[in-house]
């Protein structure tokens, strides 16, 4: 019957949409897809999204990664591991819903200062804490991407795309690994989270007038929307968790 693969197709329309979004600013598919996925079937969360969050940044790698900003990566990484095993111990012991408020309004109110000021100055000491925020939020809820965005908004589309895509993959791959250590990750969310790579293709191959577009000058503005309505989004939903 039609309903039987209606979770898969709307899961489907979700990370379609995130992919197309991820291609062209650069992270946005927890975004859109984790809160959908989390309504339709919570039991494959965050393991269904963390493997998309593996697979997309592989297309953007095939055409960017000489972009990639290795000595930044490096710190991002750095703080990303403990941030990672946080992540996957609030998994276990801890509500995610505290945990999603409280980094959600860090975010907004981060963003919203960086609109009316300077940038985020990107050294050592941001990048790895913004890679430790991120390994927090993204191996527990799945959206992980606000923190490196903010950091990295003063550079250039392509830059960006790259250095986050290199992230996102590494990242993606460790959160699944200690979520399979802490037995959060049963086999119904890997299979799911297959399912929907088709989908990921797609958005991916569609996305590419978004990426010309906001390679026009436009990626900071895209980044500090984006973050702002992602942590609004992970705001929401945790108060409705």
């Amino acid at each position: 019957m039609w309903f039987e693969w209606f979770p898969l197709i709307a899961g489907g329309l979700a990370v379609f949409v995130g992919a197309i979004v991820q291609g062209g600013v650069g992270f946005g598919m927890g975004l859109i897809a984790s809160p959908l996925i989390t309504l339709i079937d919570p039991g494959v969360m965050p393991g269904a999204v963390q493997v998309v969050n593996a697979v997309l940044p592989l297309f953007t790698l095939a055409l960017e990664w000489r972009r990639i900003d290795w000595p930044g990566l490096g710190f991002a990484l750095l703080g990303r591991l403990p941030g990672s095993a946080l992540g996957a111990l609030v998994v276990v012991y801890v509500s995610t819903r505290t945990l999603g408020v409280l980094v959600g309004l860090m975010v907004v109110a981060a963003a919203v200062a960086t609109a009316r000021a300077v940038a985020v100055r990107r050294n050592g000491f941001t990048l790895t804490a913004a890679g430790f925020l991120s390994g927090i939020t993204g191996t527990a809820t799945g959206i992980g991407g606000p923190p490196m965005g903010l950091v990295y908004q003063s550079a250039r589309g392509p830059q960006i795309r790259a250095t986050l895509a290199m992230f996102f993959f590494l990242s993606a791959t460790q959160s699944l690994a200690l979520l399979a250590l802490v037995g959060r990750l049963p086999a119904h969310a890997l299979s799911t989270g297959l399912a929907l790579v088709p989908f990921v293709v797609v958005g991916f191959v569609v996305s590419a007038p978004l990426r010309r577009y906001l390679d026009g000058g436009r990626v900071r503005t895209a980044l500090l929307g984006l973050a702002i309505i992602s942590a609004c989004a992970l705001i929401g939903e945790s108060l409705a968790g």
